[in-house]
């Protein structure tokens, strides 16, 4: 297993997801998932959901500039951080947004994300 390569196909899977259908994230979320989005804890799939579906835009694209990734601990999971731009719907200039994933394998094969931390980065 490549982690560059698994860290890009999530990024690129978790993004055009969000993009296009935001309920689409809760299958890469467990009820022990934790989503840090601008300070606010929010604890468990279907809350995490819940807060990314009531943003306040319908329409965004994110843009990534880079991706790094680290294996992280024995049981095969890894650190995934993203910066890059959000452009909104209707808006002229875009947002610069940082985030970062721990990801851990589940038996199928895959992964699911444990912790989710996104800030926007003002310049």
């Amino acid at each position: 297993m490549d982690p560059d390569a698994v860290a890009k196909a999530f990024v690129d899977h978790y993004y055009s997801t969000f993009d296009a259908n935001r309920a689409g994230l809760a299958s890469l979320y467990q009820e022990g998932s934790m989503l840090t989005f601008e300070g606010e804890k929010i604890l468990g799939s279907q809350n995490i959901v819940t807060k990314l579906t009531n943003l306040p835009f319908q329409q965004c694209q994110h843009r990534i500039t880079t991706v790094d990734c680290q294996p992280s601990g024995p049981a095969g999971g890894m650190l995934v951080f993203v910066s890059g731009n959000l452009q909104l719907g209707g808006e002229q200039h875009a947002l610069k947004f940082s985030q970062m994933f721990h990801l851990m394998p589940i038996p199928q094969g895959s992964f699911y994300v444990l912790n989710d931390i996104f800030r926007l980065n003002y310049a």
